[in-house]
């Protein structure tokens, strides 16, 4: 009732960094991004545009990812961060601290860490009355 409203997510891969493929560094993007390799830094989708990075059963990421909406289904060793959605599929491995707001885990999918809840500022669920003298 009181929810902040959610981008929709990415339907369109923008990017692919495909099987066999390694990635030594940072890697900053917008948009859509399916990672079947392996990338072995930070992976940072473009502050306040919705992102999507799909993780595939073979994709792996050694550093911190944070995006709007992410669905794992590789593994990822760092923290966490999805600020509207996250998927955990069956062949998910986490091993860092996940960040969520609405989160689904299929069976079979593995966090080795803490699982926090990023709950919207109590702010953004006040509703302001003004009384009949105008206060």
């Amino acid at each position: 009732m009181f929810s902040k409203k959610h981008t929709k997510p990415q339907t369109q891969i923008d990017s692919l960094i495909g099987a066999g493929t390694s990635i030594d560094g940072n890697l900053n993007f917008s948009g859509g991004l399916r990672i079947d390799g392996r990338v072995n830094g930070n992976v940072v989708a473009a502050q306040g545009k919705p992102s999507t990075l799909v993780l595939s059963e073979h994709g792996q990421v050694n550093g911190e990812v944070n995006v709007t909406h992410l669905i794992i289904n590789g593994s990822i060793s760092g923290p966490v961060f999805a600020s509207e959605y996250m998927e955990l599929q069956s062949k998910a491995k986490v091993n860092g601290d996940v960040h969520y707001t609405t989160l689904e885990i299929q069976l079979g999918a593995i966090v080795d860490g803490r699982m926090i809840h990023n709950s919207t500022s109590t702010q953004d669920k006040v509703v302001a009355f003004k009384t009949s003298n105008g206060e």
